[in-house]
């Protein structure tokens, strides 16, 4: 089968055998559909760093860095069959989009980073069926893959909790940063302010409802807050730090207001830290936003299926397997690019 096949940092797209074979619990997909993540981009480049953050907060991943690995974990596909002993719940030729988790003889294993199991980017996966969700008539292979980075925004909204009224802004305008905006304003929260260097990003950011975007060379974070009245005796200040740059969160509590509210979204590879004594001093509220729950996962499928999140803003390429490696450089433009999928026959 064909597959898009990470060694070191070096892409290429080649045939690789055998399938994979479901075992029970799991099901066998076709993938039709996969989205290229910013993470994809990040563990190319730096994947023994990925994997050691990962080890020291206690989340290993059974990968061996210097061993080949199919990324992909941002996918929509067709179910093909069951493995052994495994109840049907979606019958061969459903659509689906899911957690990209999987559960087996192994222990878990994590879709898209895994020397076991190819992810979303060859033509076959196996994935565990009770993580799956039926795609609904109507919506394409292109947007439903789109369900698990949107997901991610989600997540970060409801871990959030953000109380009206409050002035939120959404700092990085990359796919993580679209993703939060798009749940903020499906769940009428606002004024949602984005703010990113480049012009490229922060129209992607009016595009999915950004009430206001900001150049922070021109207009800084703090000055943004102030122009609304936020702090203590107006309306809270929130932010979503989304740009994964280390010293990013610790700029963004220097600009916050007393009583503001700071969550990180975008994971950062390299050492960071934030002042305690000005967060302490100014009483913040700091939290971190990792993934989704299926709920969330849920929930957001279906604001994407009934127009609630337009995932067709955010889509700037559809490509063949063997032009993933070029699309993999060309999302490195964001004044061309927010999001590139993947497409099998």
């Amino acid at each position: 089968m064909k597959a898009v096949i990470a060694r070191g940092t070096t892409l290429t797209c080649e045939a690789i055998e055998p399938p994979p074979a479901p075992t029970q619990g799991q099901v066998l997909v076709r993938t039709l559909t996969c989205g290229i993540c910013g993470t994809d981009l990040h563990a190319l480049g730096h994947m023994h760093d990925f994997l050691a953050g990962l080890q020291r907060s206690g989340s290993a991943l059974a990968t061996d860095p210097d061993k080949p690995v199919v990324f992909g974990h941002e996918f929509c596909a067709e179910v093909l069959d069951h493995g052994p002993g495994t109840q049907p719940r979606l019958k061969p030729g459903t659509r689906v989009v899911g957690l990209p988790y999987l559960t087996g003889p192994f222990g878990a294993e994590f879709v898209g980073y895994s020397n076991r199991y190819p992810g979303g980017f060859a033509e076959q996966m196996v994935l565990t069926e009770k993580l799956l969700f039926e795609v609904p008539n109507g919506l394409s292979a292109e947007h439903a893959a789109m369900t698990e980075p949107f997901a991610v925004g989600a997540h970060a909204v409801a871990r959030a909790n953000i109380q009206p009224p409050a002035v939120i802004a959404v700092v990085g305008c990359g796919p993580i940063g679209l993703a939060v905006i798009a749940a903020l304003k499906a769940r009428g929260l606002g004024p949602v302010i984005g703010l990113d260097f480049s012009p490229g990003r922060r129209r992607f950011a009016e595009q999915l409802g950004a009430d206001e975007v900001a150049d922070p060379a021109v207009e800084p974070l703090s000055a943004v807050w102030a122009r609304h009245g936020a702090g203590r005796r107006g309306p809270r200040a929130a932010a979503f730090e989304c740009t994964g740059r280390a010293g990013a969160a610790q700029s963004v509590v220097a600009a916050l207001p007393a009583n503001g509210q700071l969550i990180v979204v975008s994971n950062a590879l390299e050492a960071s830290s934030i002042d305690q004594v000005v967060a302490f001093n100014k009483e913040l509220d700091i939290s971190f936003s990792l993934n989704y729950t299926p709920a969330e996962f849920r929930t957001t499928l279906d604001d994407i299926a009934e127009g609630r999140i337009d995932a067709a803003k955010v889509l700037t390429g559809v490509v063949a397997p063997e032009a993933a490696p070029a699309a993999f450089e060309a999302l490195k433009d964001p004044e061309r690019h927010a999001k590139i999928v993947v497409k099998f026959d």
